[in-house]
């Protein structure tokens, strides 16, 4: 049987998208170019590329080197992270007749203008390159039918964390939390406004102000808010941590927070309810949707609302060790859900259709 020679078009790629196109190649009958463009400076994370897989760098190609080499490839299925970069949407049209030519859509329907413009001038925007989108969650299956894709042409589970790798923490650190619960909330995330860190250091302070605790909250990230960090006792900045050195956070942390105001999808969140943590998050999260249940293994708030924010803390905080260890027993049952093998067979889908 010929092998399937698919390409991936990216700008900005993440870790959890590798695991993903490493369970690809494991299948043995694939072929896979990834094409990308350099490193968020905010993000420096040192990937691992999965053996096999070809990389390319984006700022090596003009446009029409660009198409040559996919030519040269001749693939079966493209993947294409959005439509920023002109040089990839020339690759898409003159193929988007030929073969699956599959957009990434990770913006949730709000119906703001922005939004309604892209629908109405999807007739330009859109359908001259692509013929299917692949979304996360079903926010973003509604945004990517206002763009004119039929229901039949629009694949959910995009982002998938790379669940063996969190199911692992997951399994040998449950023994030690169920004998003695972290009692440490924890946010992995860049320091911005939009993430809600602002109001997240203030809450913590407030709630230690109000009702002290040996309760800590530990920060990891960086971003333009670092030199503006909230200086506390109770909360530890740790900086940027690579993929690799998170397990000594995950084994002594109890409880995960991300109070974004703006988060399209958050794989983060997946990747810690596969770790098995209770979750503080807002409705502003995507991935809420799919992997938190408010009151069964987290709680879901309002965006910039620190009382809201305050409260679920506090909720946590008077939790037994028991009862926190079931949430996040909870979170781990909804993290199966949705796993690099599941990504799998839904690109196949797309390359039968």
């Amino acid at each position: 049987m010929e092998n399937k020679r698919i390409v991936f078009l990216y700008t900005e790629i993440a870790g959890y998208i590798l695991s993903c196109i490493s369970e690809l190649l494991r299948h043995g009958n694939y072929e896979v170019t990834l094409v990308r463009w350099p490193l968020n400076k905010e993000a420096p994370f040192d990937f691992k590329f999965p053996e096999g897989l070809k990389v390319e760098d984006r700022t090596q190609f003009n446009d029409d080197a660009l198409m040559s080499r996919v030519d040269s490839i001749d693939p079966h299925f493209i993947f294409c992270s959005g439509w920023v970069d002109k040089g990839y949407l020339k690759v898409c049209k003159k193929y988007r007749d030929r073969i699956p030519v599959v957009v990434g859509i990770d913006n949730q329907w709000e119906g703001n203008w922005r939004q309604r413009m892209a629908s109405l001038l999807s007739f330009r925007m859109i359908k001259p390159y692509f013929n299917a989108a692949w979304v996360p969650g079903e926010k973003q299956r509604e945004f990517a039918g206002k763009l004119g894709f039929p229901s039949d042409k629009i694949y959910t589970g995009f982002y998938s964390a790379d669940t063996a790798h969190f199911f692992n923490y997951y399994n040998r650190f449950k023994a030690q939390k169920e004998q003695e619960f972290p009692r440490r909330f924890i946010y992995v995330g860049r320091y911005l406004s939009f993430k809600g860190v602002n109001e997240l250091w203030d809450a913590f302070a407030e709630l230690q102000q109000e009702n002290p605790s040996d309760w800590e909250l530990w920060c990891l990230g960086t971003g333009d808010l670092w030199e503006k960090r909230k200086e506390h006792d109770k909360i530890k900045h740790f900086g940027f941590v690579q993929p690799g050195e998170i397990e000594n956070f995950i084994r002594d942390t109890g409880v995960f927070i991300l109070p974004s105001t703006f988060e399209p999808w958050g794989v983060v969140i997946h990747e810690f309810a596969a770790s098995g943590f209770p979750i503080i998050c807002t409705n502003k999260v995507g991935a809420a949707s799919r992997f938190v249940q408010d009151g069964k293994n987290g709680f879901v708030v309002s965006p910039s609302d620190k009382n809201a924010l305050k409260t679920a803390m506090k909720k946590m905080m008077q939790c037994s060790p028991d009862e926190l260890n079931k949430m996040g027993e909870a979170s781990h049952e909804l993290a199966n859900g949705l796993t690099p093998k599941v990504w799998v067979e839904t690109l196949g889908s797309m390359l039968m259709c």
